[in-house]
């Protein structure tokens, strides 16, 4: 549509996903920051749905009026939107400051949207009775809140008892081992750094975050003590200023269940905590596989290239060469662990970053979803790239 000289394009389609893939662009420029044109569409889009409800019988199953959260649940939207002069804002410049541009936006999209919903009734109630199921978690999730607030269990001045924290108080310098089991997180205790390295040991099944609402992940006893530690709280309440750890270090065994950990993780940082991994701040800790020791030298393998290189170089010693494969961390004794995978001189640390984020989203959606058929196709396109299999 054209008003007032800004061609405005916009696509929605709602899904069963409890996410939202938004991409907004001002004369062919991502938004990353959103802005005025962002802002126009969120509020159509809210104040329809909101008329759509008083109108209909879901509306008097819900004490509250829908917000512009509640909506996002389950959205993909691309706007598009071109201006003639447009000021641009942000860290980036990739945040649209126009004023005139919101009520424009807002002003066509919701003339389109209600001439949709006006001429498809089953769209809108179909729209309506997954928004109101959302409604309904964020209001669960704000009871859970308080209620977990009271207790002082989602914030950082009543940290949990399993956390064994540093006396640096300069978030820049800490850093955070999130270790699995308690064997591995009792050696890490012991062979840490105490002033710049905190211990947070994870005991358990991990939830599936892509299967889950807001409301049953806040109130999730195995990662109510990560966003306790880390001290910025999740989702709306997310605030980066209050990030205790500017390090966050997932330590896991380099195992089949190990890697099931470390993907659990990374997809509550990246669902919940976005941010942390877009400012560079999480990290996987590469324990080595292998031990490798002779005479009285011991040298440590992260992978199988390094083991055949180091067994190729010191070939003379193979007769008394012993070569132990880890299953664990807890295998390894405080100093080993320091050694090997904590020392900040001497350790390797993988960074996570998100190149693409729409590619990113699609394969968590596609490997950690609720839909079965799209993981069986990837697996079925991907199986004969697998070099290593650990079954």
């Amino acid at each position: 549509s054209l008003k007032d000289d800004v061609e405005i394009e916009c696509g929605i389609q709602y899904n069963d996903s409890f996410n939202e893939n938004f991409f907004a662009f001002v004369n062919g420029i991502n938004t990353k920051e959103g802005g005025t044109h962002v802002n126009g569409f969120r509020s159509a889009l809210t104040r329809i749905l909101n008329e759509y409800l008083k109108k209909s019988k879901l509306g008097k199953k819900l004490e509250d009026t829908l917000t512009g959260d509640d909506v996002k649940e389950g959205l993909t939207a691309v706007l598009s939107v071109k201006v003639p002069n447009p000021q641009f804002e942000g860290q980036t410049k990739t945040k649209l400051g126009n004023p005139e541009v919101k009520n424009i936006v807002e002003t066509v999209c919701y003339d389109q949207l209600l001439l949709v919903f006006e001429t498809n009734p089953e769209i809108i109630n179909a729209i309506l009775e997954k928004i109101v199921l959302a409604a309904k978690a964020r209001i669960a999730a704000r009871q859970a809140r308080e209620l977990i607030r009271r207790k002082g269990a989602l914030e950082s001045s009543g940290l949990p008892g399993k956390l064994a924290d540093c006396s640096e108080k300069d978030p820049a310098k800490c850093e955070i081992f999130i270790v699995e089991g308690d064997s591995a997180g009792g050696s890490a205790k012991s062979g840490r750094d105490r002033t710049i390295q905190a211990i947070l040991p994870l005991w358990g099944k991990m939830m599936n975050v892509e299967k889950a609402r807001i409301d049953k992940v806040i109130g999730n006893d195995k990662l109510q003590p990560i966003i306790q530690s880390l001290g910025c709280n999740v989702g709306e309440d997310f605030d980066i200023s209050k990030l205790r750890y500017h390090k966050i270090i997932i330590m896991a065994d380099a195992d089949v269940d190990g890697s099931h950990i470390r993907t659990l993780l990374l997809a509550f940082f990246y669902r919940y905590m976005n941010e942390l991994i877009q400012r560079g701040h999480v990290y996987l800790a590469m324990p080595p596989l292998y031990k490798i020791s002779f005479e009285k030298k011991i040298f440590y393998a992260y992978d199988d290239a390094e083991k055949d290189k180091i067994v190729k170089e010191y070939e003379q010693y193979k007769d008394k060469m012993a070569i132990q494969r880890y299953k664990g961390l807890g295998e390894m004794n405080p100093e080993q662990l320091w050694e090997t995978t904590m020392n900040p001189a001497t350790r390797n640390l993988v960074q996570i970053q998100m190149e693409d984020a729409v590619e990113a989203e699609e394969m968590l959606t596609t490997l950690m979803g609720e839909q079965v058929e799209p993981r069986r196709k990837f697996i079925e396109e991907n199986a004969l790239n697998v070099i290593n299999l650990d079954v």
